[in-house]
């Protein structure tokens, strides 16, 4: 079946990468492995921080809507697929399109935050509620989320995040104190996961290990500075492209990454499908992509002492991590590899186009 790809927020081709911009090129991906066409049907973005509370953002996505429907009218998908919605970032296109054309609307991933409801972002949290409502699936990749998104659907279906683990299938090279940590240096929740790091690797300082960093962005210096301490155990790596990343995955023995307010993240699935063990915070549903104490160890949220303690255990009992390193390619394989998706995906595909 030929299906309307579109992700408000950000496209799958967008120069700037992102978790947002992987899952969306990932779900086009599973669309291909089911034998299926994507077609981008918009690169429009709609987000906006403030909100869009004149209306200027809806009015372009309505003039957007019109081109896209002109465009697909001579040759119509069989279903229209929307990735990530959201009050800040709602899809002004995929609605009036599907109902144009007389085809089932998708959603994968969304967030319906009640508190949204008045204020700046009514709009959006409008729009998106309006989205839900007419959509014939949505594919929660958190169960978190599905909580929200109860009342406002009844065709929600919980759909585990994945990737492709075939890149990050290749040899180890650890030596029992390398770790790693991977994220954007933004100054918003990624430094207060850098924050929260360095405090942890200062509790351990009497262990034997190194720390490599890959990320890069505006508050690179503040984290680098946050580190500084710790001297040249701590390395920087800077901004990594994506098919680099999984020799730096092998040559680690542990991902330590505490996650503050992740959706789940994306890196906690590429370390365990090269074998990486890891050790992260709590947060949102980063729970449900680690099998905890099997491939790796969740701990509270924002608890430092705790996230210190995991990481020391790990790194004083050797025969335990190396364990966790096949459990880790074991459980993105059977639950969170691209193969799965796929299947997961045609099913619904199917089962909305009856």
């Amino acid at each position: 079946m030929r299906i309307a790809f579109y992700a408000p927020l950000k496209p799958p081709d967008h120069p700037t990468p992102s978790g947002d911009r992987r899952m969306a090129r990932l779900l086009m991906d599973a669309l291909e492995s089911g034998r299926h066409t994507p077609i981008l049907a918009s690169r429009f973005r709609s987000r906006d921080a403030e909100g869009d509370p004149d209306g200027r953002i809806e009015a372009a996505g309505a003039e957007e809507a019109k081109l896209c429907l002109a465009t697909l009218k001579a040759d119509p998908p069989a279903a229209w697929l929307t990735y990530h919605l959201y009050h800040k970032a709602p899809d002004w296109l995929g609605p009036p399109i599907a109902r144009a054309l007389g085809i089932p609307y998708i959603v994968a991933e969304a967030s319906l935050a009640p508190k949204r409801a008045t204020g700046p972002f009514a709009r959006g949290h409008r729009a998106v509620a309006d989205a839900l409502n007419q959509a014939a699936a949505v594919l929660a990749l958190s169960r978190l989320d599905m909580e929200c998104l109860v009342p406002a659907t009844r065709h929600l279906l919980h759909f585990p995040p994945f990737l492709d683990a075939r890149p990050f299938d290749r040899p180890r090279r650890g030596d029992g104190t390398q770790l790693l940590a991977v994220g954007m240096m933004r100054a918003d929740v990624k430094l207060r996961s850098y924050r929260l790091l360095a405090a942890a690797m200062t509790r351990i300082a009497d262990r034997r290990w190194r720390l490599r960093i890959v990320g890069d962005g505006p508050a690179r210096a503040e984290i680098e500075a946050t580190f500084a301490p710790l001297g040249d155990r701590v390395q920087f790596l800077g901004a990594v492209a994506p098919e680099a990343l999984p020799p730096i995955y092998a040559a680690a023995d542990l991902v330590v990454w505490p996650a503050v307010d992740e959706a789940f993240g994306m890196a906690l699935l590429e370390a365990q499908a090269a074998g990486t063990p890891v050790v992260a915070g709590g947060y949102g549903g980063v729970p449900e992509v680690i099998a905890d104490g099997i491939s790796g160890i969740v701990t509270p949220p924002g608890d430092v002492a705790a996230f210190a303690g995991a990481v020391a255990s790990l790194l004083d009992d050797p025969a335990r991590l190396r364990a966790m390193s096949q459990a880790a390619r074991d459980h993105i394989r059977n639950r969170h590899g691209l193969p799965e998706a796929a299947r997961r995906l045609d099913a619904i595909l199917a089962s909305v186009a009856r």
